[in-house]
Formats: C-alpha cells, structure tokens, sequence
C-alpha cells in the first residue's frame, strides 16, 4: 500500500482533531468541509477470490480567508483511504493523497494574483497537478497573462522528482464583452528529458443576438503535429438553445509523445488513431417545469475504421424544491458490436416525501442497454442504482446511503454499497 506524501494517516488524524476540538477561528475566516465514506463490494484479489473489500474514504477540504477578497487565504483538498477488511486488495495504489494545498495572495491593483503550493493549472494548453508558484495579472487595458512553474504532481512516482520540471504561460488580448484571444505554452521534463511540449490558441467570441464561440486548437512541438482542436458554438432560436460541436484528436500527437510522459493514457498513443467529432444539442423548455434535450453525435474512428452515430432524446420534469423525473432513450448506430446498441435510462430524485418517512430524500438511477451483437456472450448491460439520506444538526451532518448494481459484458454481477457522511463547519454553516 502506497501513500502520496503519507496524507492518508495524516488526512485522518486531521479529521479527528477537527471533529474533538472547539472551533477557535470565527466563522468569516475558517471554512471546513469532510466526506466520509464507507464502501462494501467483493473483487477477486492474488490470495482469494470474491473477498469482501471495505475500504473506507475521508476527503477533507480546509480554507482559511476568502480567495475572492484581497489579501491571502490558505486552501487545502486531499483524501486518505483505509480498508477495513485489509485483504490486500489495495496493496499497489496509493492510500492517501493531497490534492491541492496552497496560498493564495490577491494584490490591490491589476488582478494581480500569486499561488504558491500543490495546485491545479486549467488554462489554454495546461491541465496538470504541479507543485509549484503561478502569477498571474492584468498587463495594461487590452492584455492580462499568467505564468506557472515547478514540478508535474504526476511525475512524483517516476523515478523521483530529479531532473523533473514543468512550465508556461498564457497571453491574452481581450476586450470587455466581446472576445478573448490567448496563445500558450506547457513544457514538461522528466528525468531531464523533454517529455511534453504544447503550444495553443484559444477563443472566445460573444458575438451579436447572444452568440458564442469557443474554440481551443493544442500543437505538439515535440512530434510536430496537432493535438486537439475543440470548437463550439451557442446561440438562441426562440425557445431553443442550439450548440454545435467539433472536436478532433490525434492520439499520437494528444497523449503525449516523450518517451517519459506521465500521461496515464499514453499506451494510446501508440494505437495512431484519429477520432473526429461532430455533435448537435437541441434543449427546449416548456413552462416553468419541463425540460426536452435532443442530441446527435458522429464519431469517426479513422484506424479503427468505425463510424458511428448517437442519436437521443431526454425529458425532465422537475419543480423548484429540485424534486425531478426524467428518462432518456438513446441509440449508436456504428459497425462493430460495441458501438451498435439503444439505451433505455430512468432517473429521479424526490425530497417532497411525507414526513413520517425517516428520510429526506430518495433518488434512483436505471440505464438498460440491449447490444445488437453479443460482447463476451453478454447482449445487455443493466445498471441499477438507489439512494437516500437525510441531514441533521441544522443541515451540518449529512448521511447518504447508496447501492448501485451492474452486469455487463464487462463485469459480472457486481454489487456495491456505500455510506457518506458529509460534515460542514465554520464559514459554510
């Protein structure tokens, strides 16, 4: 069992000390947020077969200040896992990990902004976890930019940190409610070898009668090829909100080509495939309570040599105690047996409930999906998901109880059950 800069027992500890100790910081300057969860399922390990698996989750989120104010604020976000039953079934992934803890400063003039610490980077080409410090601030009235560096979280596990480093930026020109334009950067090195190199233009227009664009095209610098390129549009006609959509991968030049990347998906890569999307979304409302989404997808496989169209429609009733109804009934029509199949789906979630029941919700989820050819033997898949809980303490503590089955050509007759108890202190109450 592997723990990520040991925040399982940490994660743990913190909890408890959290849960036994008066609250000393005012409620304005401390926000704290836990999750506790308790699973059950049985999966066959290298000593036994069905053995019974309980592991048990705390996430725990702290934030001292507040992050839109000027001034500095503290933020931390991390998981730690135990499990009960101890039969070895976790014994090579990580018990615990921080996902984000850092410090934040916001400066009086410009927007500036600086992050120092384990923090996530969402911007133009960048999607990583790094430990690290990002600026960012406004550079006079039509341009602002930010730029990052440190080390990819992700790379932590590969033959240590030496050698390791990740940077970058992004500029963008702007003007206030019409569009804006940014052009970025990434590069990674491990082991002191390139490992990702990415430049990107990103856009977005908000153009007349409540059009908007955007659009996103990655270049990779180390194989010389595109990436990526995303582009949606969203407009209004009467009653109906329409988006179209295109995206395009290259999996050689998308999940990274360094021969010392961390990308988790990089076996892709090897596959040389190209998938093209091209996609519709039509919502409707009618009156204050029912909502109607009609979809196409076209996916087009290029090595695989597959093409395949999701068609679906989706109806919701829902009032505004967030009480909701709905169903969906999809179907792909594609050549091989895994993209040739209807969907039947049934959900609901229902707070109204009488109040002799001991609950204060129930929520159900069914999706059905009949195969047109069998994968595995199997020409169905069923999953089957319900759900209640109820909040105590002026809505503080929050238990919810869940069981979700599945069968499919994949997994055979899996049940699993899960316990949470979410606690809100401080700010947040």
């Amino acid at each position: 069992m592997k723990i990520n800069y040991g925040m399982g027992p940490l994660l743990w500890l913190s909890t408890l000390i959290l849960l036994c100790s008066p609250l000393t910081v005012s409620a304005a300057e401390l926000s704290i947020h836990s999750d506790t969860l308790f699973r059950a399922f049985s999966r066959d390990t290298t000593t036994k077969n069905n053995a019974a698996v309980m592991p048990t989750y705390e996430y725990l989120q702290v934030d001292m200040g507040n992050p839109e104010a000027k001034g500095l604020s503290f933020h931390l976000y991390g998981w730690g896992r135990a499990d009960l039953a101890d039969n070895g079934y976790y014994t090579d992934n990580t018990a615990g990990e921080l996902l984000y803890g850092y410090a934040e400063y916001n400066g009086e003039q410009a927007h500036f902004n600086a992050r120092l610490g384990r923090q996530y980077i969402f911007e133009g080409v960048a999607n990583e976890s790094i430990d690290g410090l990002r600026l960012s601030s406004d550079l006079g009235k039509y341009f602002s930019g930010s730029t990052y560096a440190g080390q990819q979280v992700a790379l932590a596990s590969e033959n240590g940190r030496s050698g390791d480093s990740i940077y970058g930026g992004r500029l963008v020109n702007h003007m206030a409610g019409l569009y804006d334009l940014g052009v970025s950067y990434k590069k990674i090195r491990n082991d002191s070898a390139d490992a990702t190199e990415l430049t990107g233009l990103d856009l977005a227009a908000y153009l007349p009668f409540g059009v908007n664009f955007h659009g996103l095209s990655k270049y990779n610098l180390l194989s010389d090829a595109w990436a990526e390129h995303s582009y949606e549009l969203s407009a209004k006609v009467g009653p109906v909100s329409i988006r179209p959509y295109f995206q395009q991968f290259q999996y050689e030049d998308y999940f990274g080509t360094g021969v010392n990347s961390a990308n988790p998906f990089r076996f892709l890569a090897a596959s040389g495939e190209q998938l093209s999307i091209n996609g519709l979304d039509l919502t409707l409302p009618l009156g204050e309570t029912w909502v109607f989404v009609a979809k196409a997808k076209n996916y087009d496989y290029k090595v695989l040599n597959d093409n395949s169209q999701y068609y679906s429609g989706q109806a919701t009733w829902s009032d505004d105690s967030q009480d909701q109804i709905g169903g969906e009934i999809g179907t792909m029509v594609g050549d091989i047996a895994q993209n040739k199949y209807y969907l039947l789906r049934l959900f609901t979630y229902w707070a109204q409930l009488p109040a002799a029941l001991p609950v204060s919700f129930i929520s159900s989820d069914l999706v059905y999906v009949g195969y047109d050819k069998p994968i595995y033997g199997e020409d169905s898949s069923l999953f089957i998901s319900l759900g209640t809980g109820k909040k105590f303490m002026h809505d503080a503590l929050e238990l919810k109880l869940s069981a979700d089955y599945n069968n499919d050509p994949y997994f055979d007759q899996d049940l699993r059950g899960m316990l949470t108890a979410s606690y809100s202190f401080g700010k947040s109450l």
